[in-house]
């Protein structure tokens, strides 16, 4: 039976937060927003009027009296997992950025904690919702393509750059192809935390070949998955375009003429719908798509293409 209403909270005041989540919530009439958090009050505060949220609170811990029935977990990375544990053990379901451990080890006991517990975890792969990219998978809906390649180019050399950004990419590229039998990736770098390149190719289950780069030494940010197989062709230039060719005919949905002018980037890049589908599974109980056991698998992938170009797999500490 669904819920009438939604009662979450919000931990994290940051740059994400602000662009892509407050903006959103307070269109749903279904959401109750009780709650949001941040360690420094000010920034609470602030987080409290731009989402229009009940209280504005210092400690995530005190969301867990509030009744919520889930919580956006948006802090950085190394605070998942713990944030995670906290709110599962509290009956809460948890919606959370990208990754939700920085450990393969951590990461493995947070599908557990979630299976064991019967509450969601779902994990902020927001791509796979932009309108682009679900009009992409349509196109492959019954077979795979053949080849898949993606590239994540980034001006400037910036911390872990392959794990911060690529994984985007990589996530689409198994959300496309599918599992990866084997892996062979290389980087370049002078410290393996700030590497200026890594590309990879992939092999699929399917036979599919993938072939990814990452590249902090372009011109310009650059996001774009390009696929062929099945007589077709598929273009996609993250957030705005899709390609879509065949033997006879080329389709070019832009998103921005679509939007009047006014496409927003919580929209087009996919946040907006990523944010309703958890709500949806938490008031019809499903499972949701980008649930803790499939971005495990694609936590995992990325891992492998660490290992094998040479790079670290923990922060430093």
């Amino acid at each position: 039976m669904s819920k009438d209403n939604i009662r979450i909270g919000i931990v994290g005041t940051g740059y994400v937060a602000q662009n892509n989540f407050f903006p959103v919530l307070p269109r749903f009439d279904d959401v109750e927003i009780v709650g949001v958090v941040s360690k420094n009050p000010e920034h609470a505060r602030k987080g409290q009027r731009l989402c229009g949220a009940e209280q504005a609170l210092t400690d995530y811990r005190s969301l867990a009296d509030l009744g919520l029935d889930g919580v956006f977990i948006l802090t950085p990375k190394q605070l998942h997992a713990e944030q995670i544990s906290f709110f599962l053990n509290h009956g809460v379901d948890v919606y959370c950025e990208k990754p939700m451990a920085t450990s393969m080890k951590d990461a493995d006991l947070l599908v557990d904690l979630s299976e064991k517990t019967g509450k969601k975890l779902m994990i902020g792969f927001n791509r796979r919702y932009a309108p682009v990219c679900v009009k992409a998978k349509s196109v492959y809906a019954d077979e795979g393509p053949d080849v898949i390649i993606g590239q994540k180019n980034r001006p400037k050399t910036e911390y872990r750059a392959t794990l911060e950004n690529a994984i985007h990419i990589v996530d689409l590229m198994r959300y496309f192809g599918g599992e990866v039998k084997d892996v062979h990736a290389t980087s370049k770098f002078s410290d393996p935390y700030y590497e200026t390149y890594t590309t990879a190719m992939l092999t699929f289950e399917s036979g599919a070949t993938g072939l990814l780069t990452a590249d902090r030494s372009a011109g310009q940010w650059e996001e774009t998955i390009e696929m062929h197989g099945g007589n077709r062709s598929v273009f996609i230039d993250m957030p705005n375009s899709v390609t879509i060719t065949d033997g006879q005919e080329k389709h070019i949905t832009q998103m921005t003429p679509l939007a009047s002018g006014w496409a927003k980037s919580e929209d087009n890049m996919g946040f907006t719908y990523s944010i309703r589908h958890f709500l949806d599974c938490i008031k019809d109980n499903k499972k949701p798509m980008t649930d803790a056991a499939d971005a495990y698998k694609t936590q995992e992938l990325l891992y492998r293409i660490l290992k094998c170009a040479g790079l670290p797999l923990e922060d430093k500490e």
